[in-house]
């Protein structure tokens, strides 16, 4: 049995190579994009269907859920033992590493689920008051975050609920090495002889990477980008709710709302698509098994 991962920076076009894949090998397609997921986010989000082949994971949350990767989890893997039992070879697309490394690793610990009122306690708290929290829980954990992690209240919010758990279910301090502990796909899936194939999609060079992210905004802007946003914003959805949280939303809003000029909000959707793309690579390229293909 096999099962595919594509990933890779963004704009590589990793679902056309992974559509590829599918009629090559008889497989389907699970999605592994966090934007992706939401509903009535299209156009920004760049759904592409590819024709000739199913997709599953996509428009599958409303814009105003939080969707962690313990929930990408959750979702995925009883498809994929559904695909497996068909015959289908899984070819799990997308470059949300965080969804990828939950699912494929258990790097969060799977057996947390979600604490909703947690979760709603601590959603207006600016970044250093979770920091501030966090800190308090366990200051070691800190230091190990990232820059990026430090500063994403969404991934603070998690790492809080994360060792809270760990504290109130065990009633002592939380062992770190528990919180990083591996379960492998093929483990819970309980398939010895399962081959997953790795394959991460980037760019050549950072010029390469900025031209193919200009043009990509520019696109979906002619396909309706702004429509999109004003009509998600008539139906009564904001900028703080977890879909909207999302590059190309966040900078349309804020011209919408007249805070920026359409110049402003096109240049830092850009910058903001950029800065994701290099984050990408830099958690990307720390996994051994991925087998890098330049484009």
């Amino acid at each position: 049995m096999k099962i595919f991962v594509v990933t890779g920076q963004t704009a590589t076009g990793k679902t056309a190579y992974a559509a590829k894949l599918a009629k090559h090998y008889n497989g389907e397609l699970l999605n592994a994009d966090s934007r992706q997921v939401y509903k009535e986010l299209n156009i920004i989000t760049g759904k592409d269907f590819p024709s000739g082949v199913k997709i599953h994971l996509y428009d599958i949350v409303d814009p105003v859920e939080y969707f962690s990767s313990f929930d990408y989890a959750q979702k995925a893997l009883p498809l994929i033992e559904q695909l497996l039992k068909r015959g289908k070879t899984p070819i799990i697309v997308g470059g949300s590493y965080l969804y990828l490394k939950h699912l494929l690793y258990d790097i969060e610990t799977e057996n947390i689920p979600p604490d909703w009122k947690l979760r709603k306690d601590l959603e207006n708290k600016a970044v250093p008051e979770l920091q501030r929290i966090l800190n308090d829980i366990a200051p070691r954990f800190i230091n190990e975050l990232n820059n990026s992690e430090r500063n994403n209240p969404q991934r603070l919010i998690r790492k809080i609920e994360i060792l809270k758990s760990d504290i109130m279910s065990s009633r002592r301090s939380p062992v770190f090495h528990d919180l990083r502990s591996s379960m492998t796909l093929s483990e819970k899936l309980n398939i010895k002889n399962l081959q997953i194939e790795f394959i991460g999609l980037r760019f050549n060079d950072k010029e390469s990477l900025k031209a193919k992210i200009i043009a990509r905004v520019e696109d979906r802007l002619k396909k309706g980008a702004i429509d999109e946003v004003k009509k998600l914003l008539v139906a009564g959805y904001t900028e703080n709710d977890p879909g909207l949280k999302t590059i190309g939303y966040q900078q349309l809003i804020k011209y919408l709302k007249g805070e920026w000029t359409k110049e402003q909000a096109i240049e830092q959707w850009i910058y903001k698509e950029l800065q994701y793309s290099k984050r990408q690579y830099t958690f990307m390229k720390k996994d051994p098994n991925l087998v890098w293909k330049t484009i």
